[in-house]
């Protein structure tokens, strides 16, 4: 989506965007409900808790961000629907609104960096206390 802001407005870039963006939701969706599974299992005085509160928090708030970009994405695809046709149609797709362009810019890098911190974390705690390993 942001080579399709940014650089490359082609059409097949809008589709690959949006056609990733729900399935990654869902894909986040089914990870943060195998990890809150799988933390039933620790000890809650651990001293990787605090560690693997922000790898929930950030995976939450991943999920989130990206079911506000759906939902305003439905919601404006839903409007365009019902305009009227002699009505000065308005874009079929938010992105092709020139007015939101920083404002989703934002959002999908914000989002980009919260799946980084997200991967790091979880990393760290593998890698460094053997969450899930041992």
């Amino acid at each position: 989506m942001l080579g399709y802001l940014h650089r490359w407005p082609r059409a097949e870039l809008r589709i690959l965007g949006w056609g990733l963006v729900l399935p990654g939701w869902l894909t986040v969706l089914a990870a943060i409900v195998s990890g809150i599974v799988a933390q039933g299992g620790l000890p809650p005085d651990a001293p990787f808790r605090p560690i693997l509160n922000w790898h929930t928090g950030s995976g939450l708030a991943l999920a989130v961000l990206y079911a506000e970009l759906l939902y305003r994405g439905w919601l404006h695809w839903m409007r365009a629907k019902r305009a009227e046709p002699d009505e000065s149609s308005p874009p079929v797709d938010i992105l092709d609104q020139r007015s939101g362009k920083w404002r989703l810019t934002l959002q999908l890098l914000l989002g980009i960096g919260l799946v980084v911190l997200s991967g790091w974390l979880g990393g760290h705690l593998v890698y460094s206390y053997g969450v899930g390993v041992h």
